[in-house]
């Protein structure tokens, strides 16, 4: 009976104990464009850190940014990853665009791809271009 005692007080306490976090880490950027106009008060800027190694299957969103955009270009955002979970062979991107009552106006058309390693230059810069 003692030893269920102790054994019971021992998964309990190990029950009480909260989970170590994981680890997390940033990346800061700018999202930017070319053309010289201004965006209307209901502009909604969204961006996403994707890991983008599978050619025939849709990139996996790591983390996403998506608001209001309250100033203009160019327009800060911050994305997280837990960089434990960084796969070293695998490709990652960040994709950025602007719609305005659900009209897309810009969007990212190059590859803004990202190592996640730590040698990634902060802020990052990424181009959008004026939708088609």
């Amino acid at each position: 009976m003692k030893k269920l005692s102790l054994i019971a007080a021992a998964v309990l306490l190990t029950a009480c104990q909260h989970p170590t976090p994981a680890p997390k880490a940033s990346l800061n950027g700018e999202v930017f464009y070319l053309q010289r106009i201004a965006l209307p008060p209901t502009a909604i800027l969204s961006v996403s850190l994707q890991d983008i190694s599978l050619a025939d299957a849709p990139a996996k969103v790591i983390d996403e940014q998506r608001g209001p955009v309250i100033s203009q270009v160019p327009l800060p955002f911050k994305l997280s990853y837990d960089p434990l979970q960084v796969e070293p062979n695998h490709r990652y991107s960040i994709n950025a665009r602007i719609e305005v009552d659900g009209k897309l106006l810009f969007i990212t058309t190059e590859n803004h791809a990202v190592r996640l390693d730590g040698s990634d230059p902060q802020p990052l810069k990424v181009r959008v271009d004026a939708a088609r």
